[in-house]
């Protein structure tokens, strides 16, 4: 029976330091963000100026999309 104590008492060890190792390594890719160089949470700003351009863009993307219906 003691010996299976020290095998429960040991195996509880492990565990606890790989808790431990987990967390460490969640904490590191937290640090690092999601992959593309930005950190979780952060927005991009955009000036007035981009937020027109892209409005633009996407205006005139839909006016194609509406001239090829109007076409068939």
């Amino acid at each position: 029976m003691s010996n299976m104590h020290n095998v429960v008492t040991s195996l509880r060890a492990e565990y606890n330091r790989l808790q431990k190792e987990v967390e460490r390594v969640g904490k590191a890719l937290h640090a690092l963000g999601n992959g593309n160089g930005s950190k979780p949470g952060v927005k991009r700003i955009l000036s007035k100026e981009a937020r027109e351009r892209i409005a633009e863009a996407q205006r005139q993307r839909w006016a194609k999309v509406r001239k090829q219906q109007n076409a068939k």
